[in-house]
């Protein structure tokens, strides 16, 4: 193909719409770049990335990023909180202490820039996955009868499985159920409840409702 054929066939076919494309193209990036910059605080959710199954988060909370990004004005007004992503990658990861560096972990959309990132780093603490069982302590409140006392307290199941990391589910003695109100009660209730546990690290991983009975007992007079 001879030069000036290849010229006519792909430069020149169609080159009003091609001109009209190029200037539209000029045209928004230079309405981009002469945008004024501004600039707009996001709290970023931190993510942890590629977790060992056989590892668990033993800090207390995973703090959120504060992210302050600068850009055009037009761009940024487009700009939502799911645009922005912390993440971290913790693959591999062993028992321990560990400072991540997150001014390194962001990323945004093109022509954005990050202007702070607030905390700078974030100390985590991970620790062994652990799975243990207790057992189940109803938590009986109310004010008895006249002459009455607790006699029995049967849950059903009587343990709960517990897991988390190993350090807070080692320290757990029972899993508490919500309060049962035994007042006025002379024979016996059955209630359903669920177990839980107060730390937040720590989950039941079978969370049913536990089928409590409670029966009351004639106390005996006192000689």
């Amino acid at each position: 193909m001879r030069a000036r054929d290849f010229v006519r066939r792909h430069l020149l076919h169609n080159l009003g719409l091609k001109l009209t494309a190029l200037l539209l193209a000029i045209g928004l990036w230079l309405a981009v770049a002469s945008s004024p910059s501004s600039e707009v605080a996001l709290s970023v959710p931190i993510i942890l990335r590629s977790m060992p199954r056989d590892v668990e988060v033993s800090s207390e909370k995973i703090p959120e990023a504060q992210v302050r990004i600068r850009g055009p004005e037009r761009v940024m007004r487009r700009l939502q909180a799911s645009d922005v992503h912390v993440e971290i990658d913790v693959s591999g990861m062993k028992p321990g202490e560990r400072t991540f560096d997150l001014t390194r972990a962001i990323s945004v959309p093109d022509r954005l820039e990050v202007a702070q990132v607030v905390p700078s780093e974030v100390h985590l603490v991970f620790d062994i996955r652990s799975v243990r069982s207790v057992p189940v302590k109803p938590r009986v409140i109310g004010t008895f009868a006249a002459g009455y006392g607790i006699g029995q307290v049967e849950s059903d199941p009587p343990n709960v499985e517990l897991i988390g990391p190993k350090k807070q589910v080692d320290a757990i003695e029972s899993a508490v159920t919500d309060p049962i109100d035994v007042t006025g009660v002379l024979d016996r209730v059955t209630v359903t409840r669920p177990a839980y546990v107060s730390d937040p690290l720590i989950q039941v991983t079978n969370p049913q409702p536990v089928r409590i009975t409670i029966t009351m007992q004639k106390e005996k007079p006192k000689t």
